[in-house]
């Protein structure tokens, strides 16, 4: 049986990972998990919100389900999540972001997998004051040949995969024409060698807008770190928002690590009231990874049926369910 790292996470991180595991189990998902701490609670714990035992137990298994974590504030800690995704070299996150029947959107027809590259940008941690009186900062976007060419190399096999027909580079070369002309540069020299996909490049800003205008032209989109983190929330509130959005973060050592990107929530922590949507479709992710596909599709059928019903979708997505009754509804709608 696959062993995977379960970190549960900060605020209604428990709550959640305690429906998700439930509804795996049903779908016929052969998991066991291995608990480990990470997050504020980590750091209350073990004053540290990484403990080696957390990383050391990823390296072994090699497959993690995170909840969201909460980054202690004004301690000098880094991150987590920007941590372990540099640790273990999981240089692309992978964002699908799909309509869902019956959520409520102001969109149909969104059908959209965003690639963003994880480990280098404005995100590698290259920062520092410029005068002693910390009046001034200077924050760095490494932008590497190595690390853009196999980003989005992930991104034309992703598509190819996956039956996908579009790869659009997202960039901003006209005026960053170094660092994102490299980008784009390796994006157009690799594109050659998938005549069968097609392949186009277009600026962020106009990104932005298009994808609120037109999300529908859209396929794969690959992109660097910052412009990936923004577009990536963009293309969830397309379909409903974080909380039905889930997420993959994949490197070539193994690793493969898979969670919630929205937020703890700690106003509703404890109220037995929260969407655990999101996890709950990050380990179906998970599941396909581990091939055990018709687990995956068993749990993302039970989904979609709890979340196409006003009276099983929870009260963040204009619903009436609680956490209990939606997972019960997920379970119940299984095929």
């Amino acid at each position: 049986m696959t062993t995977a790292t379960l970190i549960e996470g900060d605020g209604i991180g428990p709550e959640i990972s305690a429906a998700t595991l439930r509804a795996i189990e049903a779908a016929g998902g052969k998991i066991t998990w291995e608990r480990a701490d990470a997050g504020q609670g980590a750091a209350e714990k073990h004053n540290d919100p990484l403990p080696p035992a957390t990383l050391e137990s990823i390296k072994k298994n090699q497959l993690a389900l995170k909840g969201p974590l909460g980054t202690p504030s004004g301690t000098g800690f880094r991150s987590v999540n920007v941590t372990l995704r540099q640790h273990f070299d999981l240089y692309a996150n992978v964002r699908p972001a799909k309509t869902i029947p019956g959520v409520p959107a102001r969109y149909e027809n969104v059908d959209i997998v965003m690639v963003r590259e994880n480990t280098e940008d404005l995100y590698a941690g290259v920062e520092h004051y410029v005068d002693p009186r910390r009046t001034a900062a200077e924050s760095i976007a490494i932008i590497t040949k190595f690390g853009s060419e196999r980003v989005i190399i992930y991104a034309f096999e992703y598509a190819r995969r996956h039956g996908r027909k579009r790869v659009t580079l997202v960039h901003k070369a006209n005026i960053l024409k170094m660092s994102n002309g490299l980008f784009l540069d390796c994006g157009r020299e690799i594109s050659k060698r998938y005549p069968d996909i097609t392949f186009d490049d277009m600026i962020v800003d106009a990104t932005a807008m298009k994808l609120v205008v037109a999300p529908e032209r859209f396929d794969v989109i690959v992109t660097m770190n910052l412009f990936g983190d923004i577009l990536s929330d963009l293309c969830a509130g397309l379909i409903g928002g974080l909380g039905v959005a889930p997420a993959a973060n994949i490197g070539d050592g193994g690793v493969a690590m898979f969670e919630a990107v929205h937020g703890t929530a700690p106003d509703i922590a404890g109220k037995g009231i929260a969407n655990p949507s999101a996890l709950m479709l990050s380990a179906a992710m998970l599941l396909d990874h581990v091939n055990q596909r018709d687990a995956a599709n068993r749990l993302r059928d039970g989904i979609h049926a709890a979340l196409g019903n006003a009276t099983t979708r929870t009260g963040d997505l204009g619903g009436k369910a609680n956490t209990q009754q939606f997972t019960d509804a997920v379970i119940a709608a299984m095929k």
